[in-house]
């Protein structure tokens, strides 16, 4: 690793050791104490580590170190067990088992860095996680969705003095949460580099109070740490550049800044002719912060940010940019098929793009702060953002991870509400008005710019609980319509439809099964609090004041199995499943969050013995007519309602059934199901086609189970085999049972309801990647995919 002037922030994900277990790590090691550690008495001040967690192991206790890249979760690589006293509660873990684990990592830093500040920085470890460097004990982090960083810049060894060794150990017994929460260094591990006279973390903070169509008024405020003894006179140049990497605007400024210490610098910048970012066209610029000494560069800061401006009003809603735009979000927790909350970044960004699809503008990280590169994604892509605090905590712990989250996430234009608790059970309490109070106060500090919300569900106006906060949030508001009646009550208080819907059903199955723990997707099993997307789409559109909905949720998770229990490990909450597929409830928001002419009828039309019995068909369309035919024969003509959905009651007979949506007379949109014939071959249909070369980057493989004429045979559970070879790895597999205890890191899988996933991961080296998908008695399927060099 070399060194520069300025700043170099290095990945630090790769070439780790993982031992999943207990180790007793001694509080304080010196040369010449055991300290249950063999043979030390002639090592070195903070060698112990080396000989201690090397992959010999620790003295009479064989270790076995397992390698592994970053981000990482063990979790999910567990067999799944009914048992609460292994940690495998049906909420948080999804039946999986949590735990103790270790990762250790050696590297080499050369002798000019012993004049530098090294800081290490993790933006996600499960549960409570300790960190040693070298032998020294460097800190405890509790909480499982803030990042933190450590200088260790005093305890390194440079240039000849010998390796240096990282050790955290990862406590994830305990749960924060009632969902899946994964065990691990589940998000990215940085490496910084900087000069002791630098930019602070998160040093910069843009926002843009004025913005009109001919100019945008940007003020920056930079915040510069000295850790010299002596005091520091410097020039701060910030320069803005727009998409196209053209300088639109600069400013200078002047301080001298005192030893050990830290100011603040305001700058001014005017944009001409701005382009503003919004959901249909994200458009970002870049500042860079350049600090000067003498003349000499000494760090170079950047940001990325957007122009807006956004606004609630208690009658009409949100707006952003001075136009009205309605709320059309879903609540996401972070975990995935095949990898747990271990995504690469790839994978939340395929995941950000098939909530696109739908139709969604919006998006809640529930119930805690997302990755970073969430966020990063959300600016790039085009989604409002409801960043979420954890819990409703106002200890010191509390507030330090509600200021992280405040000051890493602030300048990104995406976020649009700071959302601060989710339905605690002090809600609507004279303790929970008070530590709320804390929390949205110190928000206002910290960035008064945007509105801070509390997503409830009991207690709204006990207490003033709510009045605390900006914009009350109503989670299953429906209930008797309490939002609406709250409104006419309260008029002058804005809220938001925080938490919409809870609709449980499963993908591809039409009738309710508490055996095998599916229900059915014409919705017959909705829990008590939950409704269907139609009446929570409906009671937003028809009710301004409500700003819009974030339904309850994009996909389905590991955890909090509903309504059913054992054998069901994750949810049925989901708009699609663990994997990504679309459930029927997808294509009815489709219809009525996009314009796009299109047509959507379900369910599937395999149904061997229903011969002459009546099938419900339903079909959600944004057209303004649908016709109906079943095998060349019409079956009648509907308008549509755009709020709702169609249906007809049709006599079963094999064949295809056609879905014709029409506008002014002429078809736009169609959409046919076939009884497809026996399972005959696998077919292969990855996201994309090339992959960077880079070890991490991770292409989505749909694996589907077809019939000779190539229809999805809707029924299929053939267990699949999956073969890489050449610059990939197969990463995970999942097919979306939510019933199903099959192992994700595993070659086989069985598809469910004719289809299953594979995600293929690049290696550091370029070359193709051929995938072969085999099943006993069906034709394989291959496909070849490009891992290239510098492909982003």
């Amino acid at each position: 690793m070399s060194v520069a002037a300025g700043r170099c922030r290095s990945r630090f994900d790769e070439e780790w050791s993982f031992y999943k277990g207990d180790i007793r790590i001694p509080y304080a090691v010196k040369a010449g104490m055991t300290g249950g550690i063999t043979d030390c008495g002639s090592l070195q001040e903070g060698e112990w580590l080396d000989i201690a967690f090397n992959d010999k192991g620790m003295g009479h206790q064989q270790l076995e170190w397992e390698r592994v890249s970053l981000p990482h979760d063990w979790c999910v690589e567990q067999q799944y067990v009914q048992d609460a006293s292994l940690g495998s509660r049906d909420g948080s873990h999804g039946y999986l088992p949590g735990g103790i684990g270790f990762y250790r990592k050696s590297f080499e830093l050369p002798a000019e860095g012993a004049a530098r500040k090294w800081t290490v920085s993790f933006d996600g470890v499960s549960g409570v996680s300790t960190v040693w460097v070298n032998g020294h004990f460097i800190g405890e982090h509790r909480g499982g969705y803030t990042g933190y960083s450590y200088d260790l810049s005093d305890v390194l060894r440079y240039g000849g003095k010998g390796k240096n060794v990282i050790l955290v150990k990862v406590d994830a017994l305990e749960n924060e949460g009632w969902w899946y929460e994964g065990c691990g260094i589940y998000r990215h591990v940085w490496l910084e580099e900087t000069d002791r006279l630098h930019v602070a973390e998160y040093g910069t903070y843009i926002t843009t109070p004025d913005v009109g169509e001919q100019q945008a008024r940007v003020h920056v405020s930079t915040r510069i740490c000295n850790e010299y003894t002596e005091g520091r006179a410097v020039s701060l140049h910030t320069e803005i550049y727009d998409a196209a990497g053209r300088q639109v605007a600069a400013s200078a400024a002047q301080a001298v800044v005192d030893g050990y210490g830290e100011t603040e610098l305001e700058q001014i910048c005017t944009v001409e002719q701005p382009s503003l970012w919004s959901p249909e066209y994200p458009y970002l610029y870049k500042a860079i912060s350049i600090l000067e000494h003498e003349g000499t560069v000494v760090d170079r800061y950047e940001t990325s940010f957007g122009i807006r401006s956004i606004r609630f009003d208690p009658e009409q809603g949100f707006f952003l940019n001075g136009e009205p735009l309605l709320i059309k979000g879903t609540c996401n927790h972070q975990d995935f098929a095949g990898v747990g909350v271990a995504l690469p970044d790839s994978i939340i960004e395929y995941k950000l793009k098939l909530l696109k699809e739908m139709g969604s503008n919006s998006y809640r990280s529930a119930h805690h702060p997302p990755t970073p590169e969430l966020l990063d994604l959300c600016d790039r892509m085009g989604l409002l953002v409801m960043d979420e605090n954890r819990k409703l905590d106002s200890s010191p712990n509390g507030i330090a991870q509600l200021k992280r989250m405040l000051y890493r996430d602030r300048n990104h234009p995406s976020v649009m509400i700071w959302n601060l608790e989710n339905e605690e059970v002090l809600e609507g309490t004279v303790t929970g008005r008070r530590i709320l109070k804390t929390l949205a106060d110190t928000v206002r500090r910290i960035d008064p710019t945007r509105p801070t919300s509390a997503a409830m569900n009991h207690g709204w106006y006990e207490n003033g609980y709510n009045e605390v906060v900006d914009i009350t949030g109503y989670n299953y508001g429906h209930r008797d319509h309490l939002d609406i009646r709250d409104h006419e009550l309260h008029p002058e208080h804005p809220m938001i439809g925080s938490e919409c819907a809870s609709y449980t059903v499963t993908r591809g199955i039409y009738a309710d099964d508490p055996v095998r723990g599916y229900c059915s997707e014409y919705g017959t099993n909705i829990p008590s609090w939950g409704c269907t997307p139609q009446q929570a789409w409906s009671d937003a559109l028809n009710n301004r004041f409500l700003t819009g909905v974030f339904m309850w949720t994009g996909f389905d998770y590991r955890g909090e199995p509903t309504p059913y229990l054992w054998p069901c490990v994750n949810s049925h909450f989901g708009l699609m499943d663990t994997c990504g597929f679309p459930k029927d409830s997808y294509y009815y928001m489709q219809a009525v969050w996009k314009d796009e002419p299109m047509v959507h009828l379900l369910p599937h039309w395999n149904w061997p013995g229903s011969e002459g019995q009546p099938v419900e068909v339903r079909v959600f369309s944004n057209t303004a007519t649908v016709e109906l035919i079943l095998n060349g024969r019409s079956l009648g003509e509907q308008q549509v309602d755009r709020a709702g959905y169609l249906s007809w009651e049709v006599i079963y007979e094999p064949g295809e059934l056609k879905a014709l949506g029409t506008r002014d007379g002429r078809i736009v949109a169609e959409k046919a199901v076939v009884t497809a014939g026996q399972p005959h071959q696998i077919c292969l249909y990855p996201d994309r086609t090339e992959v960077e070369a880079d070890g991490s980057d991770t292409i989505p493989v749909r694996v589907a189970v077809v019939d000779e004429q190539g229809h999805i045979v809707p029924t299929a559970d053939p267990e699949i085999r999956f073969e890489v070879e050449g610059a990939g790895i197969l990463l995970g597999v999942g097919n979306g049972n939510p019933s199903s205890h099959e192992p994700d890191k595993a070659p086989v899988r069985r598809a469910f309801n004719g289809w299953c996933l594979a995600l293929i991961q690049s290696t550091a080296e370029a070359g193709p990647i051929t995938v072969r998908a085999v099943s006993t008695g069906l034709a394989p399927a291959e496909v070849v995919l490009h891992a290239l060099t510098a492909l982003k």
